[in-house]
């Protein structure tokens, strides 16, 4: 019995809507990184790009659970002296949802130029219409 290993040409991706409303970010975020990487799949190779396209809808009605909102930042730094910046993570979710989920999605996936490549398949919206009815999506039940 041989081996098969997927290759980029011949792997079949599919749509999948993530509905947020109501869930912890995280597990919102891990199922889309899951997606996305292709784990899901019986032909999953970690060294292939077999992954499917996730759109995420309701992103501001995600949950934080326990004290996230007011003790967990975002910090980035501008390059320059002095330039740490940090937003906590409720006013984050009240100004740009979509950032949140998609930082949070980012840091589940490799960061390689594959990881990069997954996350362009990645569509996050704070509410629930989306403009990728034409690919016709399945919903995705966490």
């Amino acid at each position: 019995m041989s081996t098969t290993m997927p290759k980029a040409e011949t792997v079949s991706r599919k749509w999948y809507v993530l509905d947020a409303e109501g869930q912890p970010l995280g597990r919102v975020a891990a199922k889309a990184a899951t997606l996305l990487r292709g784990k899901h799949k019986t032909d999953f190779a970690p060294h292939c790009d077999c992954g499917d396209h996730v759109i995420i809808i309701n992103c501001a009605k995600a949950v934080l659970t326990g004290k996230k909102g007011q003790q967990k930042f975002l910090r980035w730094h501008t390059g320059w002296i002095g330039g740490l910046k940090e937003v906590r993570y409720d006013e984050l979710m009240e100004k740009n949802p979509e950032k949140a989920m998609t930082v949070a999605v980012k840091g589940m996936v490799p960061d390689t130029v594959l990881g990069r490549t997954q996350l362009r398949r990645l569509r996050v919206y704070a509410g629930a219409e989306h403009n990728h009815e034409a690919q016709k999506p399945e919903a995705y039940t966490l």
